[in-house]
């Protein structure tokens, strides 16, 4: 069989998929790819182009998976086992007709523009569902996550890296604790105090895993040198992600969102904001690139002094899509485990009620008492930082000394979307310092 494998070729790391269909359009048999002589010319349909009725027969246009588009073929529909696929099409062309303001009805051809439409719709579908696959690929956590996109054409964001913890930058060190707790019973029978005790804190956990201390306290988990083991009641942020999250495209101009798949009881873990940690020079540096590009995802730390930032612009988990809302779903807590550097907690989110299935998830950029300077997701904060010449747009809210709500981000006067103007105001425009807050704008991280 040597001989026949003349000029054939494999890209590097094929798929089984890659590899049978190489050996169908080679027309050669292999055994150990389920490939026979009997279905050698089995062909599996990638994605439907077209449609048209001719007299009551309804016939397809089909892209066959690993044929190129000039091969596509028109099948009757009886010839076609694809199910699945079949009503998406439909789903997908119904759609777009009440969108166009036509009958939802299929008519008996379909004009050129809605036939592109439709392959764009697949090719994008495909797409995102090749996302989700490496999405859950990289994921260490029990949670999975899907990808939903049934409002534009939008595809996965370009140049973002799935991570699961923070990425070390440059000139910055994370120290592993020494020392652990010696607890028999880490809730229950807290050996001095256990961990938290031992920083001169309080247990961050009811029996359930819910945190109990009020926002603004952090959280100090059992760490990798304690004795207690995986199901100690004080390790519940280092378990990861548990529910199942869905990324999905928003239908009223915010980008992409992120919604959860099942109930969330109120003050349980959600997720972490997980990125690269760079230090605040280089966040400044990196914030002005992103404000010329209009998008920015750096969160700073400064529990105890602004040292440190989390830049989840390129590397980032789940938490990167979560949108802002003056009334979140979200709290930010800081949480020490393995790294007690007060100056680099770990980031995370808790539920402040009960979240039911399909409600999307949200946290409000401006909160404060978590141990973050104004704005998390998506803002450089340059809180105090005088900013004469504006580089994007600003949310911006005021010192305690001035007028409560005379600028409340959720009110129409001040709202969460400020077109450049009304950034001159922010300072001294009534005489006293305000801080300003660059918002990012980009289209898959917006403002609701």
């Amino acid at each position: 069989m040597a001989e026949n494998l003349k000029g054939c070729s494999v890209c590097c790391k094929s798929s089984w998929n890659q590899l049978q269909d190489l050996c169908r359009l080679a027309k050669l048999s292999c055994p150990a790819l389920g490939i026979s002589k009997r279905n050698l010319y089995d062909f599996e349909v990638e994605y439907l182009c077209d449609y048209k009725k001719i007299r009551e027969q309804e016939y397809y246009l089909v892209k066959w998976r690993g044929y190129p588009e000039s091969e596509s073929t028109w099948e009757p529909r009886q010839n076609l086992k694809c199910v699945r696929i079949l009503k998406q099409f439909h789903k997908d062309l119904e759609r777009e007709l009440v969108r166009r303001r036509h009958r939802s009805k299929p008519p008996r051809h379909l004009d050129p523009s809605l036939a592109s439409y439709l392959v764009q719709k697949a090719k994008q579908r495909r797409a995102l569902q090749l996302w989700e696959q490496e999405l859950n690929a990289k994921r260490n956590h029990l949670g999975r996550i899907t990808v939903e996109n049934e409002v534009d054409l939008d595809g996965p964001p370009r140049a973002f890296v799935y991570i699961n913890e923070y990425r070390v930058g440059e000139g910055i060190t994370l120290n592993q604790v020494a020392v652990g707790c010696e607890c028999k019973d880490c809730l229950w029978a807290p050996a001095g105090g256990c961990c938290p005790g031992a920083s001169l804190h309080k247990f961050a956990y009811n029996d359930q895993g819910q945190v109990r201390l009020r926002a603004g306290l952090p959280i100090y988990e059992c760490n990798s040198r304690c004795r207690c083991g995986y199901d100690c009641p004080n390790r519940v942020v280092q378990k990861g992600i548990r529910y199942n999250l869905c990324i999905f495209r928003t239908d009223d101009g915010r980008g992409w969102g992120v919604r959860t798949l099942e109930k969330i009881r109120k003050n349980s873990f959600v997720m972490e904001y997980v990125g690269e940690i760079i230090t605040s020079e280089e966040a400044e540096r990196r914030g002005q690139i992103y404000d010329r590009q209009g998008a920015t995802y750096l969160f700073d730390l400064d529990y105890v002094e602004d040292v440190y930032t989390v830049d989840a612009a390129y590397y980032g988990n789940i938490s990167h899509f979560v949108n802002h809302s003056c009334d979140p779903n979200l709290q930010v807590y800081n949480v020490f485990i393995d790294n007690l550097d007060e100056r680099l907690p770990r980031i995370a989110f808790f539920a402040t009620r009960t979240i039911w299935a399909g409600e999307e998830l949200t946290f409000d950029y401006n909160m404060q008492g978590g141990g973050v300077k104004g704005l998390g997701a998506g803002a450089h904060s340059d809180m105090g930082h005088k900013d004469p010449s504006p580089r994007s747009f600003k949310m911006l809210f005021l010192t305690p000394n001035l007028p409560s709500g005379l600028l409340d981000p959720c009110l129409p006067f001040g709202g969460p979307l400020i077109p450049n103007p009304w950034t001159n105001f922010s300072q001294d425009s009534w005489g006293r310092k305000m801080f300003g807050l660059r918002i990012n704008t980009s289209p898959d991280f917006n403002l609701v």
